[in-house]
């Protein structure tokens, strides 16, 4: 089911931005990518025959190399939406919504969008979170208010400009935020619920024939139990999915 050009290489290249910690993020040698996303990729490519590197890339910069050819796949938390589907192919594998993340003393409280008005966010580029944050500026001009949306190239810096003040709201999906929280000893919490769960996908160059390869390799990989073993790892079991599809955008 390899696609026969693929087949020949006997190994694909994974994009991933290792900014994005428990999904995707550099292990204690500081150069090689962990996290979800990877220990799905390595298991994933022994399902198909092939080995893989994944390689860490600049988010903003991982479809626009896949539809150069410059990697195979990119698994990197992204959201599978009808306008990505436009530009890449997507095998859902997951489930994640967006949270917002605070300084644990004295941070604002915030519940939903509309509380952003008046506030500094900062995000990653080309993500979900921006797009939904620049939409809320929009409305915040609308109101009379403003909204400083804040977007860097890694989700470590948008974290820094947290912890320094620069910003005071945070944005991430939602076991990405979590996972932050966790790991700061107590200088960030969770503020409010999450919203707008979504689908995250495996994203494939557009009709290059790899998408039903990865549509079967992942079904094999839930009926082994091999997938939610992954999950249970790096805690992130809630976004466990048993139906996955392609081009399975919602919005």
């Amino acid at each position: 089911m390899v696609p026969a050009a693929i087949k020949s290489k006997g190994a694909i290249v994974v994009a991933a931005d290792a900014s994005y910690a428990p999904d995707e993020f550099f292990g204690p040698d500081g150069s090689t990518v962990v996290g979800v996303d990877a220990d799905l990729a390595q298991a994933l490519g022994k399902v198909l025959g092939l080995k893989v590197q994944v390689s860490n890339v600049t988010f903003a910069n991982i479809i626009p190399g896949l539809q150069a050819t410059k990697y195979d796949l990119g698994m990197s938390s992204f959201t599978d939406s009808k306008d990505r589907e436009n530009q890449v192919d997507f095998v859902t594998y997951f489930t994640a919504g967006t949270s917002f993340f605070v300084k644990a003393s004295g941070g604002p409280d915030i519940k939903s969008l509309n509380d952003l008005c008046g506030h500094h966010v900062s995000v990653e580029s080309g993500t979900t979170e921006q797009t939904d944050a620049q939409m809320q500026a929009t409305a915040c001009t609308s109101a009379g208010k403003t909204l400083d949306v804040q977007a860097y190239p890694d989700q470590g810096s948008a974290n820094l400009a947290l912890t320094s003040g620069r910003a005071d709201v945070g944005m991430a999906d939602s076991p990405v935020a979590a996972y932050q929280v966790q790991q700061s000893n107590g200088a960030f919490k969770v503020s409010g619920p999450s919203y707008g769960n979504a689908p995250y996908g495996i994203a494939i160059p557009k009709g290059n024939g790899m998408a039903p390869a990865i549509l079967a390799a992942v079904k094999d990989l839930m009926a082994s139990g091999a997938y939610k073993a992954i999950l249970k790892k790096w805690n992130v079991e809630p976004g466990a999915i048993s139906n996955p599809q392609i081009n399975g955008a919602t919005s």
